[in-house]
């Protein structure tokens, strides 16, 4: 794409505030966020998010410096991600749901000097539960809002008010190169904790423009209701939305029942998605008004062929592009021909562009086959394969903030001649003989549930800590009706030991978020494991949590009763047929 391109060529490269600051001087009285009763002009956010700035540069922070943001969204996210930007500050997007550890870890792990948190009462008790750490690390903490503060933050909105509007000098962040870090964003891997993944200008920039194969309107409203420290909402919704001078409608998170109704009060013409959002949708019930609505396209990823069907015939949206991306990935593909259940193509043409490669994998160990010579082994069009894309310098992976182990971790070597390198996506993908690509499954240590994407070595670490507990694997069980893979852990316990499923479920609540709790436990006696000592899972997640497969106990976590049940026949079927609540 030739405007990609000419952003990264220019001497200093284009950023995201000079397209935001292009968009205000040519169309500043223009909508530019909707949030419920609120609407924001891009002049207004221009002049929000130079308070910002001014007051961040007056204590002190510089261009390279970082700060760390746990908010939820709403208008102020995007002032105060603006304002940092204008100082060349690089921006830690906290995912709201961590808790104590993960999220301590997070923060330490992007090395920022100030944590900024909004004002929600649950994002101010995770904050509290950390504050010692971050107090010895000598960290400001500031909270938004307009309620008291409590001891040990400090009130950013109070200073804001009080700080000049004036416009931030280029200077400031001139010395900002292509590649270098702009934010980071937050990805789950095999290491546990989650990982502060970098973006560097170029990629954001990269991504905000390729928003434009949608084939986008002057006059387009993007309904975003994800999470704006995940990537497709940053990089498409902020990102997309300013490069094209749209206007954004907001919700602070997504509701199935309030959606359409969302849509139609804000005349939306597209919206984000992940797959499991549609999913919701297509479970609500059928109403007159299923398709009274202006939304002509769905831009997203994570969509199952049969609800991709199921709401385009339902709702009457007339295009559905459908993408694949690693947050930190070096490739990517767009299904612009809305081809059903596809995620693009992979021509031979595209090949020789993007160099993506579909590798031949051990079931067993998820590692990739390597013939005599050690070299990988591509599979054939129709056989699922581990999807890799080559590094180099057009198609450069940064990797991940702090030890290198965690970047070098997702690296292949010497994958088909001595030398190379190629990005580990993790993913195993199929590509037809008419080049369509599709997405099949996660492999590995990772697993995504409620379109949240969970470490299974985080979890395990977790359980561990329980007592009674002697061995733990933990990986993602497919369910009937739902996207993705809910966790299960299959658990080795102590001799003599009797477990107390209400104190493991207590345990298990205050130390990972929701949609990291394992939905379902199997007490056994045995794990196996490889001649190397590797947790073996093939076995146990073709088993899965059928009572009437698995011979060892197993329970179900009932957030009603909070605690975990034995799962017997019954719970199975309720859980099957979709009537339980998961």
């Amino acid at each position: 794409m030739s405007r990609i391109r000419r952003y990264a060529s220019a001497q200093p490269p284009v950023s995201l505030v000079d397209r935001f600051l292009h968009q205000v001087q040519l169309q500043p009285d223009k909508p530019f966020v909707l949030f419920e009763d609120q609407l924001y002009t891009y002049k207004d956010v221009d002049v929000m998010s130079n308070k910002m700035a001014n007051f961040f540069h007056g204590e002190g922070l510089t261009c390279g410096d970082t700060v760390a943001m746990l908010v939820y969204n709403e208008p102020a996210f995007i002032w105060t991600f603006l304002g940092l930007a204008k100082l060349g500050v690089k921006i830690a997007l906290l995912n709201t749901n961590l808790r104590n550890k993960s999220l301590l870890h997070c923060f330490k792990a992007a090395e920022a000097k100030v944590l900024i948190v909004g004002q929600v009462v649950s994002l101010l008790e995770a904050t509290v539960e950390i504050l010692p750490a971050l107090e010895e690390l000598g960290v400001t903490v500031w909270i938004q809002g307009d309620k008291p503060v409590p001891h040990g933050f400090l009130s950013l909105d109070e200073k804001i008010n009080q700080s000049s509007d004036q416009p931030i000098p280029f200077k400031l962040r001139e010395s900002i190169l292509v590649n270098d870090t702009f934010c980071y964003i937050y990805t789950s891997g095999t290491t546990g904790f989650p990982k502060a993944a970098k973006v560097t200008l170029g990629r954001f920039m990269e991504a905000a423009c390729i928003f434009g194969v949608s084939n986008v309107k002057k006059d387009d409203v993007v309904y975003v209701t994800l999470p704006l420290y995940h990537s497709n909402p940053l990089f498409n919704g902020l990102g997309g939305v300013i490069e094209y001078g749209h206007t954004m409608a907001l919700a602070r998170k997504f509701s199935a029942t309030r959606f359409w109704d969302d849509c139609r009060r804000y005349k939306a013409t597209i919206i984000l998605y992940i797959g499991e959002l549609l999913r919701y949708l297509c479970a609500q019930p059928k109403t007159p008004f299923d398709r009274n609505h202006i939304v002509r396209l769905a831009f997203g990823n994570g969509l199952r062929p049969d609800v991709w069907v199921k709401f385009r015939d339902r709702f009457g949206v007339g295009k559905i592009i459908e993408f694949y991306g690693a947050t930190e990935g070096n490739l990517s593909f767009f299904n612009v021909t809305n081809k059903t259940g596809a995620v693009g193509m992979l021509t031979p043409l595209l090949k020789r562009f993007k160099g993506a490669s579909f590798l031949k994998i051990d079931p067993e160990t998820n590692e990739p086959v390597r013939n005599q010579n050690g070299r990988c082994i591509p599979v054939k069009p129709g056989e699922p394969g581990l999807l890799v894309g080559p590094v180099t310098n057009s198609t450069p992976f940064v990797g991940y903030q702090g030890d290198k182990k965690l970047t070098d971790k997702k690296i292949l070597r010497n994958v088909f001649k001595e030398g190379d390198a190629f990005f580990n996506t993790g993913d195993l993908m199929m590509m037809d003989k008419d080049y369509y690509v599709y997405f099949i499954d996660r492999l590995g240590d990772t697993y995504r549930w409620k379109g949240e994407n969970v470490a299974t070595t985080e979890v395990a670490e977790v359980l561990h800590d329980i007592e009674g507990v002697q061995e733990a694997n933990v990986y993602g069980v497919t369910v009937p009706g739902h996207d993705g893979r809910a966790g299960m852990a299959a658990i080795v316990v102590h001799p003599g030991h009797l477990p107390n499923m209400w104190d493991w479920y207590a345990h298990l609540s205050s130390r990972l978020p929701g949609y990291a709790r394992p939905l379902f436990l199997r007490l056994t006696q045995h794990l196996s494991h490889t001649p190397t000592f590797k947790q073996t899972k093939a076995e146990l997640i073709k088993e899965g949590f059928d009572p009437n497969v698995v011979t060892d106990r197993l329970y179900f976590r009932d957030d009603s009763k909070k605690t975990y049940v034995p799962l017997d026949s019954e719970v199975y079927t309720a859980i099957a047929v979709g009537k339980a609540k998961l």
